[in-house]
């Protein structure tokens, strides 16, 4: 396999117009916070403040509230569903008229490859408002009741590691479906989020009708135990997600988790190896590993192991580890030193427990937070690399026998996200997925996505769906 040289060729960010400070976005304006609290957001990959951005009290988590319950009443509730459309498909437009601008913001607070930001993030956060459009008059016909009714205002929480697309695949249904929004984006990637603001006010979304808070988890639980909200969705941990669920028990809001994964990628020995080992590396070095969805477990049937780990180990020589905005990286930086440490720290417990790690030889960034792509082999099922979610650019490899045993060791886990399945046999396919204990499965295949397919999960995976006829059913109610 040749091995060619890249010269540097980095996106320039002339496109952004970055702000020293941001706001909350209340009622269609951008205002200060109450108190006038501020927390930083950096680049990841140099550790360079970005900017600084507003930290929403309680009393602002009201404010916004109180405007989306207002909208909900007074405009938004009254406006027709395909004038709703109409919005959508505005707000749709002018994100592939900005998509450049949102996907080098995008790689500067995430620290993600502009590769795929520009081709995979923003393009598919254009594709869910696009989709969600065209059924904001038409929800009648998508299975979820005679009568569909909106929820009203919805809290709606994500992560950090998609933060414009995990936006989009909430705000889109919300808003077609007729809710109102108040959206806390992660503390540590704000600003595509406050960015999309200005995309509503461009679109001439009413005011109050989308309503952003930046802060952090204690931001998160207000709005999650505010009794105004009448809807909670939420991505990000399987341990917050469980506390969601605790706090909201006895109320009568609605609510959906997407949470973690721990998702077993499934090689057969008649699979196409050389195809597989391309959808090993999308599996688990693609955004970094901080892919909830992430073949973070590689099962290889024993008797090509051998050619599978060689051929692997000699595919990740080729990943090209540095600058987020250089178009010819692969692997950008660790979203925060926060997450680079738990990664250290669940990767070393590989160590102590017997497992044999292994990366390429490359050369890390003296600044920012970085990881060497990283195998572990000799992985047994008690180790934690096998257990835990490691949301980073670590992969275990087991092995496995018959497709029976494959079965067992890829449902030995209290996570049911995803799964991925590599043979030749159409059959083998279909009997395997049959028996897999996963909300999403591909085969010969990982990671692909599109806004017409629902995407949830098992077991601690959460419940409910996004996308597809069957996410817009957690954005309504049926009128009795």
């Amino acid at each position: 396999m040749t091995k060619f040289e890249y010269a540097p060729a980095p996106e320039s960010t002339s496109i952004v117009d970055l702000k020293s400070e941001y706001g909350l976005f209340i009622n269609g304006k951008f205002v200060a916070p109450k108190g006038g609290k501020t927390f930083v957001t950096i680049n990841p990959a140099n550790e360079k403040i970005l900017a600084k951005v507003a930290y929403a009290s309680n009393s602002d988590v009201d404010k916004a509230v109180i405007a989306a319950t207002e909208a909900f009443k007074k405009t938004w509730s009254r406006t027709s569903p395909s004038e709703r459309g109409k919005y959508l498909y505005r707000i749709a437009r002018i994100l592939q008229e900005r998509a450049r601008e949102f996907a080098v913001l995008e790689t500067m607070d995430n620290g993600k490859p502009i590769r795929e930001t520009r081709d995979i993030d923003i393009p598919l956060a254009a594709a869910h408002f696009f989709y969600h459009a065209g059924w904001a008059d038409k929800l009648e016909f998508a299975g979820v009741g005679s009568n569909p009714k909106p929820h009203g205002v919805v809290g709606q929480i994500i992560p950090w590691n998609f933060p414009l697309l995990m936006l989009a695949w909430k705000v889109a249904p919300a808003l077609a479906t007729g809710n109102t929004v108040v959206l806390k984006p992660a503390e540590t990637t704000p600003l595509t989020a406050l960015l999309f603001a200005e995309v509503c006010q461009q679109a001439g979304l009413p005011a109050g009708v989308l309503n952003i808070v930046t802060g952090d988890g204690a931001t998160g639980a207000y709005l999650v135990n505010h009794p105004g909200i009448q809807k909670i969705a939420f991505t990000g941990s399987t341990q917050v997600g469980k506390g969601i669920a605790r706090a909201i028990s006895g109320t009568s809001k609605a609510l959906t988790l997407e949470l973690g994964g721990k998702g077993a990628n499934i090689i057969y020995d008649d699979a196409a190896i050389d195809e597989a080992v391309e959808g090993i590396i999308s599996g688990i070095f693609f955004n970094q590993g901080h892919v909830c969805c992430a073949g973070s477990r590689l099962l290889v049937q024993e008797s090509v192991l051998d050619e599978v780990t060689e051929k692997l180990k000699r595919r990740m020589s080729l990943i090209r580890v540095g600058d987020p905005l250089d178009k010819n990286t692969d692997l950008g930086a660790i979203n925060s030193k926060a997450q680079l440490e738990k990664i250290h720290e669940l990767a070393n417990s590989g160590d102590s427990e017997g497992a044999q790690r292994w990366s390429p030889e490359c050369e890390l960034p003296g600044a920012g937070f970085w990881f060497k792509p990283t195998i572990f082999s000799g992985v047994a099922q008690s180790h934690r690399i096998a257990r835990e979610e490691i949301f980073g650019p670590v992969l275990s490899i087991l092995t496995f026998r018959t497709p029976q045993e494959a079965i067992e060791k890829a449902n030995n886990t209290p996570f049911g996200l995803s799964a991925g399945i590599w043979t030749d046999k159409g059959s083998k396919i279909l009997w395997t997925a049959q028996r897999l204990k996963a909300g999403v499965i591909w085969a010969n295949t990982f990671n692909k996505f599109d806004p017409a397919s629902p995407f949830g999960g098992y077991k601690e995976s959460g419940w409910g769906r996004e996308g597809g006829r069957h996410g817009l059913a957690a954005y309504v109610k049926v009128a009795k």
